[in-house]
């Protein structure tokens, strides 16, 4: 398929009872539904996935970070997501603890959320089938996945590679 191909952060950030931090997404992709916070990376500067991570963090949770503060959790490439893209993500870790809530921000409001009551939110299909259960088996380790978006979520999903938290 001849499609657009995005690039974009996710940022996978815990309090220190170790809840996630999720948006409550206000626009598109995912309006109304929870996902981590990030954005897509700004390629026409050259700006590099970590340099995407660390300034989403500052937009969006006012948080200041560098890459040294950033874990590369996993990259998922995507072909063909709902027939209107190819999308490349980096899934980051950030291993500073953020303290509190961010303030409400354009693209949505944030709230923690322990790893229970992620199965309660209204989160996209694919993040709660695949991702999430990639981010909490590889967490602290690393995983390369491949997704083919099929009709009626016919998705086909292979692990490139992967390590577990100690490997």
């Amino acid at each position: 398929m001849n499609l657009p191909h995005n690039i974009a952060t996710l940022l996978y950030c815990f309090n220190a009872q170790d809840e996630v931090l999720l948006m409550e997404r206000a626009r598109e992709p995912n309006l109304g539904l929870w996902s981590p916070p990030g954005g897509k990376l700004v390629s026409e500067f050259g700006e590099s996935p970590y340099e995407c991570a660390c300034r989403e963090a500052a937009e969006e949770l006012a948080l200041n970070i560098t890459p040294g503060d950033l874990h590369l959790l996993g990259i998922i490439s995507e072909k063909g997501d709902e027939g209107q893209a190819h999308w490349l993500m980096f899934l980051f870790e950030v291993r500073k603890r953020v303290l509190h809530v961010p303030a409400r921000h354009r693209e949505g409001r944030f709230a923690f959320f322990n790893r229970d009551a992620i199965d309660q939110l209204k989160i996209p299909r694919t993040d709660r089938e695949y991702i999430w259960p990639l981010v909490w088996k590889y967490r602290g380790g690393y995983f390369a996945a491949h997704c083919r978006s099929g009709l009626h979520g016919q998705d086909q999903w292979l692990i490139e590679e992967s390590r577990l938290p100690g490997d």
